[in-house]
């Protein structure tokens, strides 16, 4: 699930020692453990610090649902091939109710799996942003029948955040927590 091969899949950074953590690091990392992406990306505190708050706010703090929320950024996953990203939203998203059979079709076109309208709208939504970095008419439409304006917003800005995060993630070459 990785753009790189196997054999380049050694981290550009390691993860900030736990001796050179700032009391924000410190923070995040009671609240949701020491992850490989808060400590790399924390090798740029002041860089870290304004997105971490930005980041915590639509992971905790948003309007979507949490089923909204995970569809979005696990089919943003999936098409930036981004397997950390992957792996740790695949746990949340079983947290939040999605089966793995729900999980595995998100790696399936649309109309692979038995989806709902509502789930069926966010794919559509994130598929549309990944390929043509906007939303068409007749998928705005259908959202805007379900979604009020902060909701849209927020969709929005959610799969353009995790589409960077996953850039980042893929480019730094962040392994995940059982990796190393």
């Amino acid at each position: 699930m990785c753009a790189d091969t196997p054999g380049n899949r050694v981290p550009r950074f390691d993860p900030l020692p736990q001796e050179e953590w700032d009391d924000v690091l410190k923070a995040v990392t009671e609240t949701i453990g020491p992850l490989n992406v808060v400590t790399t990306l924390a090798r740029h505190p002041e860089l870290f610090h304004s997105w971490i708050g930005f980041g915590s706010m639509l992971l905790m703090k948003g309007t979507l649902s949490a089923r909204d929320r995970e569809l979005a950024i696990l089919r943003t996953a999936y098409h930036r091939s981004c397997a950390y990203e992957w792996d740790h939203h695949r746990v949340v998203a079983l947290g939040v109710g999605l089966t793995e059979a729900e999980i595995a079709a998100i790696r399936l076109d649309p109309d692979g799996h038995g989806w709902s309208e509502d789930d069926r709208m966010v794919l559509t939504a994130a598929d549309e942003l990944h390929v043509n970095g906007t939303i068409s008419d007749a998928t705005w439409t259908a959202l805007s029948t379900r979604f009020g304006e902060r909701e849209l917003i927020e969709l929005v800005m959610l799969v353009g955040h995790y589409h960077m995060i996953a850039f980042a993630l893929n480019a730094l070459r962040v392994q995940n927590e059982e990796s190393g």
